[in-house]
């Protein structure tokens, strides 16, 4: 099966950037794409210095949804959004003050590669931290997904006036540059001291590495998907969100991550009617949980409603779930601007349908 490689290398333009970030994507796009991907052929995705978070969300979308390895190489620097305090990834035109709008969420790289095999995803980080978002990393490990394989490091704030180099990136694009793609782990490790061996190496790196693996249904799941299974796939995760629900509480992360694992599923087997249901449900119930309109689960949770409803056909399942929608998108309006007026102008052309 061939394998799909996302190159991504991005940093602010001017002052706040902390990192080169994309010179080193010359000497990975001279890798050839089965060695970057560790198969026998791969697809291979560049996006360097990209300015709209949206257009690197569709590329990485994409990515998540072919069905073979997926490699994802990313450089650049992290920043914190000043209303919720969370890690996104600068884009071209991030600062400090627009990183909300301008930068990459970095929970939806999290949220995109969630139903994927486990085994099947391999994220290859070298990233910088401003001050505020070292700090806050001292407390807060940086979530890519329980189930990737992560592997990299996060540097610290170079010192003033200074554009650091990706230099664990570097380190890995020279390895395979060589031909010959050692496994993740040794790769890893390569490229860590080809970084220490660098003038400027302070050793202070925040260094990636994946958690020991454990026992996870969700490639049983993924599995059946790929089959055309989608019954058995939705049994499964029913069984592990009733479970999680009576040993937990149906408000629990354990059973709302079910729950939204039936949601996504519903999709798969394109049931938008019941995926759009599902995703609503999740939505209510994290806000009912006291969670933030703003929390990520809640945004991602009323977004993914929102885009299952526009595959709604049936036009009074539509009007049913259209007006749940706009009265959750009135709370949660989310970070694409003019959200509740696009329900709310599909309302009204549902109800010239009669």
């Amino acid at each position: 099966m061939p394998g799909t490689v996302l190159l991504l290398a991005a940093s602010p333009v001017g002052r706040g950037c902390l990192v080169d970030a994309a010179s080193v994507l010359p000497v990975l796009a001279a890798v050839p794409p089965a060695v970057l991907a560790g198969t026998d052929t791969a697809n291979v995705v560049e996006l360097a210095d990209p300015l709209e978070p949206q257009a690197v969300l569709t590329r990485l979308r994409a990515a998540a949804a072919a069905p073979g390895p997926l490699t994802v190489y990313i450089t650049g620097q992290l920043q914190l959004d000043r209303r919720e305090r969370l890690p996104h990834l600068a884009l071209a035109r991030t600062t400090p003050a627009t990183v909300r709008y301008t930068a990459l969420p970095w929970h939806w790289i999290r949220e995109e590669l969630r139903l994927r095999p486990t085994g099947a995803t391999t994220l290859l980080l070298d990233l910088h931290a401003d001050q505020e978002t070292w700090e806050w990393l001292r407390t807060h490990p940086l979530d890519s997904g329980r189930d990737n394989a992560v592997y990299g490091r996060i540097a610290p704030p170079p010192g003033r006036r200074t554009v650091a180099a990706p230099a664990y990136m570097r380190g890995i694009a020279t390895i395979l540059r060589s031909g010959h793609r050692p496994p993740p782990d040794q790769l890893h490790q390569q490229a860590l001291a080809r970084c220490a061996d660098e003038a400027g190496g302070s050793g202070a790196d925040l260094v990636l590495t994946p958690a020991p693996p454990a026992g996870d249904p969700h490639a049983v799941i993924a599995d059946a998907v790929r089959a055309g299974r989608h019954g058995d796939a939705d049994a499964l995760a029913a069984r592990h969100e009733r479970a999680a629900a009576l040993a937990l509480g149906p408000a629990s992360e354990d059973a709302l991550h079910w729950a939204e694992v039936r949601a996504d599923l519903a999709m798969f087997a394109g049931d938008a009617v019941r995926s759009c249901r599902a995703w609503l449900t999740v939505a209510e119930a994290r806000l009912r949980a006291g969670q933030a309109p703003g929390t990520p689960a809640v945004e991602a949770a009323v977004d993914r409603a929102h885009h299952q409803w526009g595959r709604i056909r049936d036009a009074a399942a539509a009007r049913e779930l259209g007006a749940a929608l706009a009265a959750l998108r009135g709370r949660v309006p989310g970070r694409r601007e003019g959200a509740l007026d696009h329900v709310q102008r599909g309302l009204s052309r549902l109800q010239t349908q009669g």
